[in-house]
């Protein structure tokens, strides 16, 4: 297989000054993708700006040789969003690949949660996942391609103790690429979602050191990399990576019970047939929601 290069693309990658961002900046420029590295340089719970951390992964991009430029905006503000964007096309004429991995934590269990930190961590992940998402897709759809890689959590698809916003955010996420996966087709563009497990900032905040040192964001970049080029077909999918481990995650409907619609259908009834209604042993993925309908629609005219 020929080497995965990007010459002549540009990337755009959000939370870039550290962790996993700079990870995925790093590994697109050194093959070839002009990069904007975007990245507001606040505390892992969204305070503070601070331009240094972008500004130092685009100088370590031009020392090996590489094309960067650094930008500050706030992902989760639509004007910041589009100036993101508008960098792009400012510095390089294009936008081919966005990478949505700007994110804080501000962790609490459901009672003590301040609504404002609710608010704010979802503004940041799943707003600002949107925001960049919708202003670089009128540009992908004009030159027909794009390559969106956007960040979900297993706290938002397993859950996670104490993460009520951050894992509602996540999965929000998830839900998001999967229309933009659809709205996306006609035009090139794949969106796919990343379920990362890596030692950066934020994990250290709930992960031990020892573990932290063994899970290394560069273990991630890789997948996100084939996500974002050419070679890359799937859309509308999910996959976990870290440690050395990759996979695909999936939502997963089972054969399920029907009823005849035309009969009275009681809670006894369900409660009678939970267990089957629960398996999802001989179970399926469907591509759309209409699909989804459909199955449902097909079993009624039986």
């Amino acid at each position: 297989m020929s080497e995965i290069q990007f010459d002549g693309k540009t990337a755009v990658v959000t939370g870039a000054g550290g962790g996993l961002g700079k990870a995925y900046a790093l590994l697109l420029a050194s093959r070839g993708a002009k990069v904007v590295v975007n990245d507001l340089g606040g505390t892992f719970d969204g305070k503070g700006v601070d331009s240094t951390p972008a500004q130092k992964v685009v100088d370590q991009i031009k020392t090996t040789g590489g094309e960067a430029v650094a930008n500050y905006e706030n992902v989760s503000e639509w004007a910041g969003a589009q100036k993101i964007i508008q960098t792009a096309i400012d510095n390089y004429g294009q936008v081919d690949i966005l990478i949505n991995n700007a994110g804080i934590l501000r962790d609490k269990s459901l009672l003590k949660m301040e609504i404002a930190d609710y608010l704010k961590v979802i503004e940041v992940h799943l707003n600002g996942t949107f925001f960049c998402t919708k202003a670089a897709f009128a540009h992908m759809r004009e030159q027909n391609y794009g390559r969106i890689v956007s960040t979900a959590s297993a706290a938002g698809v397993y859950g996670n103790f104490g993460q009520t916003n951050y894992g509602a955010a996540k999965m929000g996420i998830v839900g998001l690429m999967n229309c933009v996966c659809q709205e996306g087709a006609r035009y090139g563009i794949l969106a796919n979602t990343i379920v990362p497990t890596a030692g950066t900032r934020l994990t250290a905040t709930v992960m031990p050191p020892d573990v932290i040192d063994k899970i290394k964001p560069e273990y991630v970049a890789p997948m996100v990399a084939y996500l974002s080029s050419e070679l890359c077909q799937v859309s509308g999918k999910i996959f976990s990576a870290g440690g050395g481990y990759y996979s695909r995650a999936a939502i997963i409907e089972g054969p399920g019970v029907f009823f005849d619609p035309e009969a009275k259908i009681t809670p006894e009834m369900i409660a009678e047939q939970f267990e089957q209604i629960s398996s999802v042993e001989g179970g399926r993925e469907f591509g759309s929601a209409m699909e989804q309908t459909g199955h449902i629609l097909s079993k009624m005219s039986v």
